[in-house]
C-alpha cells in the first residue's frame, strides 16, 4: 500500500495522501497551498505535462524574445503556461467544487515538472 508522498523545492510543493478522504493532492507555491481530489490532481499533472510539451514543440518556430502562452483546460481545472518556451510560468484554476487557483514562476516550473514526471506521481496520475 502506498503511503502519503511529498516532493518539494524551493518555491514549491507537490504531494498525494492514499488514504485522505476526499482531497488526495497537494499543490503549493510560496505561500499558498491548495489540496485537489483525486480528479483534479490526475487532470492537473496531465495538463502541466501536455503544456510542457507543447512549449517544447513551439521552440523552435519562435525567436528568442518571443513570449507565448498555451494552456490546456480539461472538465474540473484550467492550466495555463506563460513566458519564452524554454522558461514559462504556470498557474492553475480549479472548475469545480470549492474553487481555488494557484501559480509558480519560471524560475520553479521546472523543478516541479520534474517532480511530476518521476514516480510516485508519474504512476498515481496513470492509475487515477
Amino acid at each position: 500500500m502506498m503511503t502519503c508522498q511529498i516532493r518539494s523545492g524551493d518555491g514549491w510543493r507537490i504531494g498525494w495522501n492514499p488514504n485522505a478522504d476526499s482531497f488526495y493532492g497537494l499543490l503549493a507555491g510560496q505561500g499558498w497551498a491548495l489540496e485537489l481530489t483525486a480528479a483534479e490532481f490526475q487532470d492537473f499533472c496531465r495538463a502541466a505535462q501536455k503544456l510542457n510539451a507543447e512549449m517544447s514543440a513551439i521552440a523552435e518556430l519562435l525567436m528568442d524574445e518571443e513570449r507565448v502562452t498555451c494552456e490546456h483546460e480539461t472538465a474540473t481545472i484550467w492550466v495555463e503556461a506563460e513566458g519564452f518556451a524554454a522558461s514559462y510560468g504556470l498557474r492553475f484554476i480549479l472548475l469545480t467544487g470549492r474553487r481555488g487557483e494557484g501559480e509558480w514562476p519560471a524560475a520553479v516550473v521546472s523543478g516541479l515538472l520534474s517532480a511530476i514526471a518521476q514516480p510516485p506521481f508519474a504512476q498515481i496520475t496513470d492509475s487515477i
